[in-house]
């Protein structure tokens, strides 16, 4: 453009140049501070709904939790109503049903997450494998205890602590599949060269550098996923059932902490009601120490 174009244009503040209306700037200042502050008080009232809201379960459930736990809740068995049981069996039958469905679905998880950061960058099977574990990541939990109820309940002709594992297990392999292969992506492609440079194949590679640089991600993931798995109901209600009585069988029906608080919360009796909240508080405590523990190890990364 040249300067007798530039000198053509009107400037704005100058002779010639458009008019600055006060009023009108004046109007618009007003009009976005009331908006800016309309906005702001909808958040603040929303935020301070929300606090109120949690703090409110979360104080209901530590007042009436913390009244029913005693040393009996986790040195007694469930007995019939006041017989002054506890929660023994519920404890140990979720401990070792989220155990063997963590150690069932953590490698399976890893080595699926490896191979979609590792080996399937962009090809069709690993957008199809990352569109089913997206799949079951967001799946109702009730669908896969409907799953394993077919596959495994009715064709073997009865409840198992089995199970109820793999009903867990499902839950949590999309979890670590999903942190695994974010974790790995995280890492810059000059390390993986580096260590190929140097003659290292490459399964030694990922085993040796990649899993140990994203040990800490990948630790949270697994954490994240006994979190999620430790307070879910509806997936053992069709696999494991539950057991009012002392059994660490596999074999057979198990006893689990959620399937003990969902029976007892609605029981019409006080003592199992009492139960069913000591029982509520130590799983809210369990999950509130893995996502701390999870967090931590996150931070750290």
């Amino acid at each position: 453009m040249s300067a007798t174009t530039h000198a053509a244009l009107p400037k704005a503040g100058l002779p010639g140049g458009p008019a600055k209306n006060l009023a009108v700037a004046a109007a618009l200042g007003r009009r976005r501070r009331a908006t800016a502050l309309v906005v702001k008080l909808a958040c603040y009232a929303a935020t301070g709904i929300g606090l109120v809201l949690l703090l409110s379960i979360l104080g209901t459930l530590f007042w009436n939790g913390f009244t029913a736990l005693s040393p009996r809740v986790f040195t007694e068995v469930t007995k019939p109503p006041g017989s002054e049981g506890g929660l023994l069996n519920p404890i140990i039958g979720s401990l070792i049903q989220a155990g063997i469905g963590t150690l069932i679905g953590t490698p399976i998880g890893l080595l699926v997450g490896t191979y979609l950061a590792e080996y399937a960058k962009g090809s069709p099977l690993a957008n199809a494998v990352r569109f089913v574990s997206d799949i079951l990541l967001s799946a109702p939990s009730i669908l896969i205890g409907l799953f394993v109820y077919q596959i495994l309940v009715v064709p073997f002709g009865g409840f198992s602590g089995w199970a109820g594992s793999i009903a867990l297990a499902i839950i949590v392999i999309p979890i670590v599949v999903r942190t695994t292969e974010d974790m790995l992506r995280l890492l810059p492609d000059t390390l993986r060269e580096a260590v190929i440079g140097l003659g290292a194949p490459k399964w030694k590679m990922i085993t040796l550098v990649c899993w140990r640089a994203a040990a800490s991600g990948i630790v949270t993931g697994v954490l994240l996923a006994v979190a999620r798995v430790a307070g879910e109901t509806a997936p053992l209600l069709f696999t494991s059932l539950g057991n009012l009585n002392w059994s660490l069988s596999l074999s057979g029906p198990m006893s689990s902490l959620p399937i003990t608080i969902y029976s007892y919360a609605g029981s019409p009796y006080q003592d199992w009601i009492a139960l069913a909240w000591a029982g509520a508080l130590i799983i809210t405590l369990g999950v509130l120490g893995l996502n701390i523990a999870a967090r931590t190890l996150l931070r750290r990364k």
